[in-house]
């Protein structure tokens, strides 16, 4: 069993993908080409926004809003220690500090209530994550924004095609940042990201930043980097934008059988004990693309191991909280965020993708139940 199946979604699209590749093939522009702006457009509208622009990754898609913010030494960022490294990485690479709120321990996502107490003279952004597929709650973190004059930043890379109160993930703050990693609910076929905004000021720094600062052909009137999106990925991506919608659909829908076939095992969803076995929490006025289907148990280890030993593959996401990552302890800011320890030590996703099928998913839930009752 595959814990994310890509094989399966390129049978489904196996000839269209190659016919993109090949007209790149063909016309020779593998950087910048015209697929790069034909996607651009295509995913601002998805999403809602006016500006799409293509980079060359998610960590760099981070990187390059906060460089379009002025984000550098001696300035701090509020962000979750529960995510993947590139999302505090990405600040302490700019010279600026991580400063960490401690997670919802229902939704695994940044508590807006711990965020305020954190801001000093020294804050100029807060950094939440839309975790496991699910948005954080960006109305709160907007407001805090706007009161303290911060601009917010949401790392979407794992929750493009999420929604939150009707709106779409990447399309809730100042800038939207996702990425294109093959695993990611829409992944290409190497790396890739993109950066969203209304603000047709920051869009034009973002653009000119991910081509090396420049405005125009050997102009540079500010520094940038290598960032582009690369034109076959812009291919690719094309083509899976179109399924895209109907895979957001399976997600769900996945997502919603595990639950149900869970919970009629005993596993729980309200109860957020430390007893048991916890299923995904969706909050009120959210939809969640199941970038993971993430459960907690502090019988963690020995339910992996049943799972493995009958061939089903399983992931922690993450088993060290990045204000325990030996590389950011002496650039962090020290705080005490004792959920996120207390969840790493708990979490653990299982199969997840669009093409899982109902036989699969009964038998992982089947497996899972009997394993419960034994322990």
């Amino acid at each position: 069993m595959e814990f994310i199946d890509l094989k399966a979604q390129y049978k489904e699209i196996e000839s269209e993908i190659n016919s993109r590749i090949q007209n790149v093939l063909q016309h020779g522009r593998f950087i910048m080409g015209p697929e790069v702006a034909e996607l651009e457009e295509r995913l601002a509208d998805f999403v809602g926004v006016k500006h799409c622009i293509g980079v060359s990754s998610g960590t760099d898609a981070l990187i390059i809003a906060m460089m379009a913010l002025g984000i550098g030494p001696g300035d701090e960022v509020i962000t979750t220690p529960f995510s993947f490294i590139a999302t505090a990485e990405t600040i302490a690479l700019l010279g600026a500090t991580p400063v960490f709120a401690d997670i919802d321990p229902a939704t695994y996502n940044i508590d807006p209530a711990l965020i305020e107490p954190l801001i000093t003279p020294k804050t100029r952004a807060i950094l939440p994550v839309s975790l496991y597929g699910q948005c954080a709650d960006m109305d709160a973190i907007n407001k805090i924004g706007g009161k303290y004059g911060l601009p917010v930043i949401e790392d979407a890379a794992q929750s493009f095609g999420a929604t939150y109160q009707g709106r779409k993930s990447c399309a809730l703050s100042t800038i939207g940042c996702t990425s294109f990693f093959p695993a990611k609910p829409l992944g290409g076929y190497g790396d890739g990201g993109a950066c969203f905004t209304n603000d047709d000021e920051l869009a034009q720094r973002m653009r000119e930043i991910a081509n090396h600062g420049q405005d125009r052909r050997y102009h540079h009137p500010r520094l940038g980097l290598n960032g582009r999106l690369d034109t076959l990925q812009a291919a690719i991506l094309l083509v899976k934008l179109k399924i895209f919608p109907r895979e957001v659909e399976a997600r769900a829908r996945i997502g919603d059988r595990y639950t149900q076939l869970l919970q009629s095992h005993g596993a729980q969803s309200s109860d957020r004990s430390r007893q048991g076995l916890l299923v995904p929490f969706i909050a009120p006025g959210n939809s969640s693309v199941f970038a993971q289907y993430t459960l907690q148990s502090d019988n963690r280890e020995a339910l992996q191991a049943v799972l493995a030993e009958n061939d089903i593959p399983t992931a922690v996401h993450y088993p060290v909280p990045l204000n325990a990552q030996p590389a950011l302890k002496a650039v962090a800011k020290p705080g005490s965020t004792p959920i996120s320890a207390q969840i790493a030590k708990r979490v653990f996703s299982l199969p997840m993708h669009p093409y899982l099928q109902e036989s699969e998913i009964e038998r992982i839930c089947d497996i899972l139940g009997t394993a419960l009752a034994s322990i």
